[in-house]
């Protein structure tokens, strides 16, 4: 068999410069080409062997260059042989990152024993693959350098489990590195949550105050604090709560299920914290207020919250509001609650005229975080489809 098999293009004085080319330059040139006809062709099984051969002489190559241009053309090639792709795992740093981060021949049993023996550059570059399953991840975070986590942490493709969180803290939990990549990351646990709150500070407090679930009696103090009162909003910690009964009644046993805190959550279109809070409040069941509000017309409204002891003075802004609820429609899109709670704050703004200024400065801040929300989560999407 030639080479032409693989390649037309590629002649025999091609192959005789490859491996015996003057300079690394010429050699790396050549293999580049060889390299990208066997990561696009698809070959016989007899020209697979003889490229699999061409590949193995490329990694013995005593020139960085030429490994390094192997290691580069198939870094995300099924092609590259996994005995050749184990071997140059483990050379030099510019030769095996491109494979580590990228080569899909690394099953998770590889990369468990490659970040258990590689550097800590190349440990970095395993934990910033497309996707890391949680064996992978739970071995980073308990045995990887503190590169390695700084990558997981802000690896959206990365699997985390409590452990990873666990053992992240425990290792590397003052790395302000860390503690950003984790705290920006969709989710965390809420005991995950629970302890940075007293590792973190400034803007990196306020955004995980105001982006992840707290324990219901931590928000509360938090916003009962002094100095940390301008920065969590207890409307939305209501909404991210895994169990919002119990939230609404630490709030009511704090003092802080306020007739304010209740109008901005409806105006946020925050409708079951609503619900709960006229349900705790009145002491009627959940299912009966949820009638009352929705399905028994405005005296069933009328009749809930006078029950919860709401003054009536907000009666009118109050079912306004509820009209508003029922009228918004989730368009069905992405990120659609975003959207949502900006179009309700949009006409609750629009209808009513004597908003307490306080409560006018929280919508307006409001109604710019939900709108910048979803208009970031719309350009995010238009980059991903093109």
């Amino acid at each position: 068999m030639t080479v032409q098999t693989i390649r037309p293009q590629l002649t025999e004085d091609d192959i005789l410069r490859l491996m015996r080319g003057e300079t690394p330059e010429q050699r790396a040139s050549v293999a580049h080409r060889l390299c990208r006809r066997i990561a696009l062709d698809v070959l016989s099984d007899r020209e697979k062997a003889f490229a699999d051969e061409i590949i193995a002489i490329l990694a013995e190559d005593a020139a960085d260059l030429v490994r390094r241009t192997l290691a580069i053309t198939l870094r995300s090639s099924p092609a590259l042989p996994h005995d050749v792709a184990l071997r140059l795992a483990h050379d030099i740093e510019a030769v095996a990152i491109p494979l580590l981060q990228d080569s899909p021949v690394f099953s998770d049993e590889d990369l468990v024993e490659l970040v258990l023996s590689v550097t800590a550059a190349k440990q970095a570059a395993i934990a910033s693959r497309e996707s890391v399953s949680i064996t992978v991840s739970e071995v980073i975070t308990e045995h990887g350098a503190v590169e390695a986590v700084r990558a997981l942490s802000i690896n959206s493709g990365a699997e985390w489990t409590d452990k990873s969180f666990d053992d992240t803290l425990r290792r590397f939990g003052r790395d302000e590195i860390v503690q950003a990549g984790l705290i920006k990351r969709d989710f965390i646990p809420t005991h995950i949550a629970e302890k940075m709150v007293s590792l973190v500070s400034g803007q990196l407090f306020d955004i995980l105050v105001n982006r992840h679930e707290l324990p219901a009696q931590l928000a509360i103090d938090l916003a009962a604090s002094a100095r940390e009162r301008a920065t969590i909003d207890l409307v939305e910690q209501a909404g991210r709560t895994n169990d919002l009964p119990r939230f609404v009644s630490q709030l009511n046993l704090n003092g802080r299920l306020s007739n304010s805190l209740i109008m901005r959550a409806l105006c946020c279109g925050q409708m079951r914290f609503v619900e709960h809070a006229l349900s705790e409040l009145s002491g009627v069941a959940h299912q009966r207020v949820w009638l009352m509000i929705h399905d028994a017309g405005p005296l069933g409204l009328q009749a809930v919250f006078d029950r919860a002891g709401l003054p009536r003075k907000m009666l009118p802004a109050f079912k306004a509001a509820v009209t508003v609820f029922h009228e918004t429609q989730h368009d069905g899109g992405s990120n659609d609650r975003a959207r949502f709670r900006a179009r309700m704050i949009e006409r609750v703004l629009t209808q009513f005229q004597a908003i307490p200024k306080d409560d006018l400065d929280y919508l307006l801040d409001k109604l710019d975080y939900y709108s910048e929300m979803a208009t970031r989560e719309d350009a995010r999407e238009g980059i991903d489809a093109a």
